[in-house]
C-alpha cells in the first residue's frame, strides 16, 4: 500500500505543480518561425546594454507582435513560450504506444535534477496531439556549429578557450550525475546570450532506448564524432559511453581550433572516413595546424581521441588539465564577459566600417553607371529628387548612324552572334567618343544616334566636333571584322544635321533623356538617305563647318529626296586637311 501511494504522488507530480515533467499545449504557446528568425538577427546584434535587459526586451518584441504573426502550431514550429520564457523542443517519434513507459519517467526525473550553469535546463517532456519533444531553454546564439562558421564573429584565444572550458565543465557535471551523452557534437553545444556555452540533448539516447523508438540510421556525416569502437557495435552507439564523449570532445576541440567541420582539411568524403576510422590502420584523425592552439591544448585533443578507450583521459582530469594549461586562473564568467562584449563591440565597429564600405563602393558603381545613363547634371538633379525642366539649345549638331544591310545579316545570323555584333561594334564607337566633346544619346537596335553641343554648351564646335569624330568613326569600321562573319565588310552610313533642339528627361520608371524638334528628324533622314562608307551631311552643317575654316573636304552631292522635307541640297563629307587615318573606299554612285 505504501509503494502503491508512493508511486500515485509520483505520477500527480508528473503532470502537476510546479515541477511538473509532463507538458501539453495548454502549457506552450509556440511562436511563428518568423519571428524566431528575428529573434535571432536581434540578438546577432545585440550590445553590451542589451544583455541587462535581455528579458525585457524580449517581452517587448512578443507584445508588439500581432497575435497572427507570433501564434504558430505545434506542428510548424519548434520554439515555444513556457511560463513567459522562450523554450526550444526537440521533437522525436515515438515508436509503438504514445504512453511513457516507467523507465521513461525515472529518466525524465534523473534529467529534472540537473543543475549546472553549462547545462541546457531540461524544462520538460512535451506529450500532446501525437507530438513528443524534450523541452530545453533557448539559447539565442544558436549552437556552437553556428558560431564557428559565422565569419563576421571574430574568435581570439580567450573566446576559444572560455568556450572549451565551459564544454569541460559541462560534460564533467554530467559524468558525475553518472549520465553518458552519446551524441556530443559542436549542434549540440548551444550558446545563450551572455556567450555561456551549454550542453544539450543528453538523455534523448536514454529516452530513446526506454520507449523502444525505431533506429534512425545517422548519415556519415553526422558519426563524424562518434568513437570507433561505437562505430564498430551498434547497440553501444545508441547508448553512448564515457569514453566515446571523450573521443567526441575531441572532434569538436578540433572544430574549435581551426574553425572548420570536422576533418575540415581532409579531402575524403564522410563516408570515406567513416571507414577508415572504423577500420584502422592506418590511424584516421584530423590534421590541424600547430599554430592554431598552445601546444599542450592539441596534446590533450590527440589524447582524447586515442584509438584505445582506456588511454582517454577522463573529463576530470582534462578539466585539471586545461586548468593548469590556463595556469590556475579561475575562469570568472563576469570578466570573461566584459572582455568578451568589449570584443564583440569592437568587432562589430569593424564590421559596420567594413559593410559602410562595401555600401560606398556599390554607391559609387551605381552613381559611374546612372551618369553614364544621363548627364551628370541631370543624373544629379535626379538623385537629390528635383525636377528636370526641358531646356532648349539654339545650335547643337545630330550625328546618326545604321548598318547597311542589317536585316539580311540578322537573318542569317543567331541571336546571340547578332547581338555580339553590335555590342562590339557599339564599344569600339564609345572608346572613339571619348577622344571628343560629344554626348551619345541612344542607340536603338542598329541605330546609333550622338550630339555635340548639350547638355554642355561649347559655342560653335559642335559641328567639328561631330565631324571629327565621324571621319575617325568611318576609319575605324573599315578594319572591323564581324566574330561569325569575318569575310564580310560591315558598312555603315551616316547623317548629319545642325539646328536647334529641345532636350528633356521622359519618364519616371526609367528616365530617358531625349531631344526633341525637327533637327532630329532631318539628322535621321540625312542618314535614311545616305550611302554605305558615306558621311552625308546637310547645309546648315556644312555652313557652320566652312565658317570654322578648319579644312574639312566637302563635295556637292546634289538634289536630295527628303521624305517629309521636300527637296534639298546636301553634300558629302569625304576628308579633312592633316587627318591621315585610312578611310573605306565606298561604292561608286550610280547616276539616276
Amino acid at each position: 500500500l505504501s509503494n502503491s501511494c508512493r508511486q500515485s504522488i509520483l505520477n500527480n507530480q508528473l503532470f502537476r505543480g510546479p515541477n511538473k515533467i509532463i507538458l501539453t499545449l495548454d502549457d506552450l504557446v509556440f511562436i511563428n518561425p518568423e519571428l524566431h528568425r528575428k529573434r535571432l538577427t536581434l540578438d546577432s546584434l545585440t550590445d553590451a546594454n542589451s544583455i541587462a535587459v535581455k528579458s525585457r526586451s524580449l517581452k517587448s518584441v512578443t507584445r508588439s507582435a500581432s497575435l497572427k504573426s507570433t501564434v504558430a502550431t505545434h506542428e510548424t514550429s519548434n520554439v515555444a513560450l513556457y511560463e513567459g520564457d522562450w523554450v526550444w523542443l526537440k521533437k522525436f517519434e515515438m515508436g509503438e504506444g504514445h504512453n511513457l513507459r516507467q523507465s521513461s519517467t525515472s529518466i525524465l526525473r534523473k534529467m529534472k535534477d540537473l543543475r549546472h550553469e553549462n547545462v541546457n535546463l531540461f524544462l520538460g517532456f512535451f506529450s500532446d496531439c501525437g507530438i513528443f519533444a524534450i523541452v530545453t531553454e533557448y539559447c539565442s546564439r544558436g549552437s556552437l556549429e553556428d558560431l564557428l562558421r559565422n565569419e563576421d564573429m571574430k574568435l581570439d584565444w580567450m573566446f576559444k578557450s572560455s568556450l572549451v572550458m565551459d564544454l569541460i565543465k559541462g560534460i564533467r557535471y554530467l559524468h558525475h550525475q553518472d549520465f553518458a551523452h552519446g551524441r556530443l557534437k559542436s549542434r549540440n553545444c548551444v550558446v545563450d546570450g551572455r556567450f555561456v556555452l551549454k550542453i544539450t540533448d543528453y538523455g534523448y539516447n536514454e529516452i530513446l532506448e526506454a520507449q523502444k523508438c525505431p533506429y534512425i540510421q545517422p548519415s556519415p556525416e553526422e558519426l563524424l564524432w562518434t568513437a570507433p569502437e561505437l562505430l564498430r557495435d551498434p547497440d553501444m552507439c545508441r547508448k553512448g559511453t564515457f569514453k566515446g564523449d571523450i573521443y567526441s570532445f575531441a572532434i569538436i576541440l578540433q572544430e574549435v581550433f581551426a574553425r572548420g567541420p570536422p576533418y575540415c582539411t581532409s579531402q575524403l568524403s564522410a563516408e570515406e572516413i567513416i571507414k577508415k576510422v572504423k577500420k584502422p590502420p592506418p590511424l584516421c584523425r584530423p590534421n590541424i595546424a600547430p599554430e592554431v592552439a598552445p601546444l599542450t591544448c592539441l596534446q590533450v585533443m590527440k589524447q582524447c581521441w586515442a584509438e584505445v578507450p582506456e588511454r582517454r583521459p577522463t573529463f576530470e582530469e582534462v578539466f585539471h588539465k586545461f586548468k593548469t594549461i590556463n595556469k590556475g586562473k579561475k575562469t570568472n564568467i563576469i570578466d570573461s564577459m566584459l572582455r568578451m562584449l568589449e570584443q564583440y563591440s569592437s568587432n562589430l565597429e569593424d564590421l559596420i566600417s567594413e559593410r559602410t564600405a562595401e555600401l560606398e563602393a556599390e554607391k559609387q558603381k551605381t552613381e559611374k553607371l546612372l551618369s553614364q545613363m544621363l548627364p551628370p547634371s541631370v543624373a544629379e538633379a535626379l538623385k537629390t529628387g528635383g525636377t528636370v525642366e526641358p531646356e532648349y539649345f539654339d545650335q547643337v549638331t545630330i550625328y546618326f548612324s545604321d548598318i547597311v544591310g542589317f536585316t539580311s545579316i540578322s537573318a542569317l545570323s543567331e541571336p546571340i552572334e547578332v547581338v555580339d555584333l553590335l555590342n562590339d561594334l557599339y564599344s569600339l564607337f564609345d572608346a572613339v567618343l571619348g577622344n571628343h566633346d560629344v554626348y551619345k544619346v541612344e542607340t536603338i537596335g542598329d541605330a546609333y544616334m550622338v550630339a555635340s553641343g548639350l547638355p554642355k554648351r561649347n559655342g560653335n564646335k559642335h559641328a567639328a566636333e561631330i565631324a571629327n569624330m565621324c571621319l575617325d568613326i568611318l576609319s575605324s569600321v573599315g578594319t572591323f571584322k564581324m566574330r561569325h562573319m569575318p569575310d564580310i565588310p560591315l558598312r555603315i552610313r551616316i547623317g548629319l544635321h545642325t539646328g536647334p533642339c529641345v532636350a528633356g528627361v521622359v519618364g519616371l520608371t526609367m528616365p530617358r533623356y531625349c531631344l526633341f524638334g525637327d533637327t532630329v528628324n532631318t539628322a535621321s533622314r540625312m542618314e535614311s538617305t545616305g550611302l554605305p562608307y558615306r558621311i552625308h551631311v546637310s547645309q546648315s552643317t556644312v555652313d557652320t563647318l566652312r565658317s570654322l575654316n578648319e579644312g574639312y573636304e566637302i563635295i556637292p552631292r546634289g538634289k536630295t529626296e527628303l521624305r517629309g522635307k521636300g527637296v534639298e541640297e546636301t553634300y558629302w563629307l569625304v576628308g579633312k586637311k592633316g587627318f591621315l587615318k585610312p578611310l573605306p573606299k565606298p561604292p561608286e554612285i550610280k547616276q539616276g
